[in-house]
């Protein structure tokens, strides 16, 4: 089985996955392969794939999303590795969980993004939130994606290995050149203290620091800023097709989580930071 994890390792490089997709699949898959011990996983009939996905949800408890992962995993190995027909391996996925979105009140991102008093913390919070970017798109940004003349980000092979690009609000584009000017990053927008890119639990560490100083509810995360951005749109009349680019969805359903929108024309978008530093006229 080892054998296996590292033909699956080596046609995620070949179809140039994301490093955060190809982390969780061969994770999910090496949770199967360990549980096999010296069973081959190729030998796996839809039975015991059965029972293995009800020892999943039953003893281990795993949610909606994360049984997703292992599906799309199992089903990559299957498929794109040893080349077989879903058919000979049908894999039932879990019903999805409808959860509400968990959403910032324009109000709340003000007052997080005014207790954030660190400018490079402040940054890393404004630009996820201004441009509905996800983590790891933050993370991945070097300073030539901040497109200065045209107001706008680009996004290089963001989920679904898709290029996008997305807005750079007034307020976000006069923080970045105070940052830029005061860090003097060399690659990546955003570096570690060596240079390296931003981690994830640093970023998850400054808005849980936020969330507390502004006292906003915890149960929030990064990804809660970029819902934010979408709704935030939504709410002023800005057509959902539009949004489902600035977000970076192949599909309208994906969008459509956020209801129903009457239409605008793309140059009339004007990222909700703006209007948020209007009124409340936070200095940054």
């Amino acid at each position: 089985n080892q054998q296996a994890y590292l033909e699956l390792n080596k046609q995620l490089d070949l179809k140039k996955y994301s490093p955060n997709t190809k982390r969780v699949y061969l994770a999910e898959f090496q949770h199967l392969l360990n549980l096999l011990d010296d069973y081959y996983v190729g030998d796996l009939n839809p039975k015991r794939l059965k029972d293995y996905f009800l020892y999943c949800l039953k003893v281990e408890k795993m949610s909606e999303r994360k049984m997703n992962g292992k599906i799309n995993a199992i089903k990559f190995y299957f498929e794109k590795v040893l080349g077989r027909s879903p058919r000979s391996y049908y894999l039932e996925r879990p019903q999805k969980e409808n959860r509400l979105l968990k959403v910032l009140s324009h109000e709340e991102v003000g007052r997080i993004l005014d207790s954030t008093t660190n400018l490079k913390h402040r940054s890393i919070l404004t630009v996820i939130y201004s441009a509905g970017l996800r983590a790891g798109e933050l993370r991945n940004l070097k300073i030539q994606d901040i497109l200065f003349d045209q107001n706008m980000i680009r996004i290089d092979r963001s989920k679904g290995i898709k290029d996008r690009v997305t807005l750079l609000a007034s307020a976000t584009r006069e923080l970045l050149i105070q940052y830029l000017d005061q860090y003097k990053p060399d690659h990546w927008l955003f570096e570690g203290p060596h240079g390296q890119q931003y981690s994830f639990s640093s970023m998850r560490n400054i808005l849980k620091r936020a969330l507390v100083l502004a006292g906003v509810s915890k149960n929030h995360t990064l990804h809660s800023l970029r819902h934010s951005f979408a709704t935030h749109l939504l709410e002023h009349g800005t057509d959902l097709r539009y949004i489902q680019s600035l977000l970076g969805h192949n599909s309208s359903r994906t969008t459509e989580i956020y209801t129903h929108v009457s239409s605008r024309a793309l140059s009339g978008i004007q990222s909700p930071l703006d209007r948020i530093m209007k009124k409340d006229k936070l200095d940054i």
